[in-house]
């Protein structure tokens, strides 16, 4: 198969050319040349592509993807960053489930307000302590000899 120039690739994979220019830029996929001002690359840059989409869907951030792959392009997947992920995504699953019934008993609820319903107080004081929802960052740990 020949070469396909940016226009194709965009078109084949469904990533913008904007994107696949930054996914050169930090080193996800590389071009192999040029047709005039288009950006040429190989036909296996579909199935990198396809990866590069499932590892963000899974909520792998582009650092972590650039991981993935060995310095010869083929990829390198460690299980244990997989593991961890999947880890993630079951404690967002139980969070997001939990939303989901506190949702539900608000809207069914049959005390005349919601703040007399004592689920809905418990929901409340879980929110307030960061609990559930928001995503609160992680503090910078200290240096060596700091703090």
């Amino acid at each position: 198969m020949k070469d396909l120039d940016i226009a194709e690739v965009a078109q084949r994979s469904g990533v913008p050319a904007s994107a696949l220019r930054f996914y050169e830029e930090k080193g996800l996929i590389a071009s192999v040349g040029r047709r005039g001002l288009r950006r040429l690359f190989d036909p296996g840059v579909l199935e990198r592509l396809a990866m590069i989409a499932l590892g963000r869907a899974a909520g792998f951030s582009l650092d972590e993807i650039a991981l993935m792959f060995a310095p010869d392009g083929q990829p390198r997947i460690d299980r244990r960053m997989l593991l961890a992920k999947a880890e993630e995504l079951d404690k967002t699953i139980r969070e997001l489930c939990a939303m989901r019934d506190g949702l539900r008993h608000a809207a069914a609820c049959a005390a005349p307000s919601h703040m007399e319903c004592p689920t809905f107080r418990r929901i409340l004081r879980a929110a307030a302590s960061g609990a559930m929802g928001a995503r609160r960052k992680k503090a910078p740990r200290p240096r060596n000899g700091e703090g």
